[in-house]
């Protein structure tokens, strides 16, 4: 028998995933969606985000060797994942 669940997105086609993303991508109206309209306020929401951890818990900031390993595994699995 087979041990994979008949749950979630794992066990659809990839066209069936599709489908239910690009309904997530509609269901808010394009008034609604202020950040595509207006950048400064989308780099304003991020700063905010930024600076709502404190600076100790700020890891990549403060260790950028740690930042560039992160980036790098991310590039790496990847590059897997395509292959």
């Amino acid at each position: 028998m087979n041990n994979t669940s008949k749950r979630g997105f794992a066990s659809m086609s990839k066209e069936r995933v599709r489908m239910i993303a690009a309904k997530g991508g509609r269901s808010t109206p394009p008034e609604k969606r202020s950040f595509s309209y207006n950048q400064e306020l989308a780099r304003t929401a991020g700063r905010k985000g930024g600076k709502s951890n404190p600076p100790e818990k700020r890891s990549f900031s403060l260790d950028r060797e740690l930042a560039k390993r992160a980036g790098l595994l991310g590039v790496l699995a990847r590059s897997r994942k395509q292959s």
